[in-house]
C-alpha cells in the first residue's frame, strides 16, 4: 500500500504546483487579485469552460497558453494515475482472493473461523498467534478484505451452506469456530459441520443461554457466551489481579516466553506406562504438568509424582514454548 500512498502524494503535489504557479503568474503578469487569479487558473486547467476574468495582455496570453498545455497534461496524468491506482487495488484484492482459494484447497488439520465479527476476529488472532493453519469465512466482503489485509486466509461465503464448508475443507479440518451473528445461524452451522465431519471439534458462540443446550445437542463440543466470559474476567481482574495477569500472559503469550499447552500421548509413545517421577520433565525441561486428561472426560489436577501416563492421555503443561515442543515430540515418539 505504500506505493499507492506515494502515488497519491505525487498526484496531489503536481496539481498543487500547477495551481500555485498559475495563480502566481496571473498575479505577477496581469495584476489579478488572488481570488480572480486562482479562479482563472482553475477554469483553465480543468477545461470546464473558458472566459477571461479580465482582458489579457500579450504576455498574459502566452503564459495562459503554456498553462493550458501544462495544466491539461497534468490533469490527464493525474486521472491516469488515479485510474491505474484503482485498477491495481481491485486486481490486488482479486489476486489475493485467488491466492487464498488455492492455499485453502491445500489445508489439512486446520481450523475454520466462521464469522469475522468481534468474537471471530479475536479467535482468528489467537489462532494466528499460535501459528496454526486456519481460514476465515464471512459473507461480508469488507470483513473478508480486512482479514486478508491482516495476513489471514479468508473467503467470502455463507458458512451455513454445506458447499461453503466443503470449500473451506471441513472434511480435512481439525476444528470449527462458530461465531456467526445469530444463534440460529450457529445452530445450523454446527449441524452442517458435524454432518460433513462427525469427528470435528466445534466451539460455538451463543448470545442466549437457552440456546446452549441446543447447540450441544447438535454437536457443539464447547459453547460459550461472550458476555458471561467478559463478566467473569472483569470480576477476576478485580478480586484476584495476580491470577488474572497470570492467565492473561500464559494464554496469550504476552511479554514472556511461557505458554500453557495440551500435549497428547500417542498410541505408540515410549513414554506411555511411565510415571511423572520417571519422566522428570520438570527437572530436564522445566515443564510443569498441571493436569492429566483421562478418557471419559476425567481430569486429574495437580497429578502426583506416581501418576502414570497412558496412551491417549492429554497433558496440560506449562513452560517455555521450545521446551513444550520438545516434550510434545517425546510424547509422539514411537518405541524403538
Amino acid at each position: 500500500m505504500s506505493h499507492l500512498w506515494r502515488r497519491g502524494l505525487i498526484m496531489a503535489g503536481l496539481l498543487g504546483a500547477v495551481l500555485s504557479l498559475g495563480t502566481a503568474g496571473f498575479i505577477l503578469i496581469e495584476g489579478y487579485p488572488p481570488l480572480d487569479a486562482f479562479y482563472m487558473t482553475l477554469t483553465t486547467i480543468t477545461t470546464v469552460g473558458y472566459m477571461e476574468v479580465h482582458p489579457l495582455s500579450g504576455a498574459g496570453r502566452i503564459f495562459n497558453s503554456l498553462l493550458i498545455v501544462t495544466g491539461v497534461s497534468t490533469a490527464f496524468l493525474a486521472i491516469g494515475m488515479m485510474t491505474q491506482t484503482v485498477i491495481e487495488m481491485e486486481m490486488g484484492e482479486t489476486l489475493a482472493r485467488r491466492r487464498a482459494k488455492r492455499m485453502i484447497e491445500k489445508l489439512k488439520d486446520h481450523y475454520i473461523v466462521c464469522g469475522y465479527g468481534r468474537v471471530g476476529a479475536g479467535a482468528a488472532e489467537e489462532l494466528k498467534t499460535a501459528g496454526v493453519p486456519f481460514v476465515v469465512v464471512d459473507r461480508n466482503q469488507e470483513r473478508v478484505d480486512e482479514a486478508l489485509r491482516n495476513g489471514m486466509l479468508a473467503m467470502t461465503a455463507d458458512s451455513t451452506r454445506d458447499e461453503t464448508l466443503r470449500q473451506a475443507g471441513v472434511e480435512r479440518a481439525k476444528g470449527v469456530v462458530a461465531a456467526l451473528e445469530t444463534d440460529a445461524d450457529n445452530l445450523y452451522l454446527v449441524l452442517s459441520a458435524k454432518t460433513l465431519n462427525p469427528g470435528i471439534r466445534i466451539a460455538a458462540r451463543t448470545s442466549e443461554e437457552e440456546s446452549e443446550e441446543k447447540l450441544r445437542r447438535v454437536g457443539a463440543d464447547v459453547v460459550f457466551t461472550p458476555y458471561s466470559i467478559t463478566g467473569h474476567r472483569l470480576a477476576l481482574a478485580l478480586l484476584r489481579p495476580g491470577v488474572f495477569e497470570f492467565l492473561r500472559v500464559t494464554s496469550r503469550n504476552i511479554g514472556l516466553d511461557v505458554s500453557i499447552e495440551e500435549l497428547k500421548v500417542s498410541e505408540a509413545s515410549e513414554l506411555a506406562g511411565k510415571t511423572l517421577r520417571q519422566l522428570q520433565v520438570r527437572r530436564d525441561l522445566g515443564v510443569i504438568v498441571l493436569a492429566i486428561g483421562k478418557g471419559g472426560g476425567q481430569m486429574l489436577f495437580n497429578p502426583p509424582a506416581d501418576a502414570e501416563l497412558a496412551a491417549g492421555d492429554t497433558l496440560i503443561a506449562m513452560g517455555e514454548r521450545d521446551n513444550l515442543r520438545r516434550l510434545s515430540a517425546l510424547l509422539q515418539e514411537a518405541c524403538a
